[in-house]
């Protein structure tokens, strides 16, 4: 008598999997975000968060503390001024922690790379960036395809096998 797969897990409720593979799946499956926006691409951020595009489909929730959260969304213009708030809030989050640097202004500088002596040339001279969502400024559209990037990316982690 064939058992179907449905039945069999109800009656056993075992999985068996890696378990480098199942935390992965539980931290990609939630990215709690800081909210992080300085310039025009904070309103693109904020346009995917809302019910049209929907960030929260994606397991990913808004959170207004570094504390709580263990991606940041770096949006917009990062001046020198900011650099070192940029920073202090990123080591205030928890371990692991990914940056996703929204737009030209966080990537690079933006318009302002040649002449604007009070903008820092990209967010990665302060921390460490794991996903560039390039424009100017980003549809929400391609900050959604760089969460999914990030999720690519945090499903291929191995934290139990990292060296210290």
């Amino acid at each position: 008598m064939a058992v179907s797969l449905v039945n069999r897990f109800e009656q056993d409720n075992i999985i068996v999997e890696q378990i480098d593979n199942l935390l992965n799946w539980a931290r990609a499956g939630s990215p709690w975000y800081f909210q992080f926006g300085l310039a025009c691409c904070a309103i693109e951020m904020m346009a995917a968060a809302a019910p049209r595009y929907d960030l929260e489909r994606f397991g990913a929730m808004p959170r207004s503390s570094p504390r709580q959260a263990d991606v940041m969304i770096v949006a917009g213009t990062v001046t020198l001024k900011m650099a070192t708030r940029v920073k202090r809030l990123y080591e205030q989050m928890a371990n692991p922690k990914y940056v996703i640097s929204m737009g030209s202004c966080a990537n690079s500088g933006g318009p302002y790379w040649q002449y604007g002596y009070h903008v820092l040339k990209g967010v990665d001279l302060v921390v460490p960036v794991d996903v560039y969502v390039p424009g100017c400024p980003p549809r929400p559209e391609a900050l959604m395809q760089g969460l999914l990037e990030l999720q690519k990316k945090i499903k291929e982690d191995t934290p139990l096998r990292r060296v210290s």
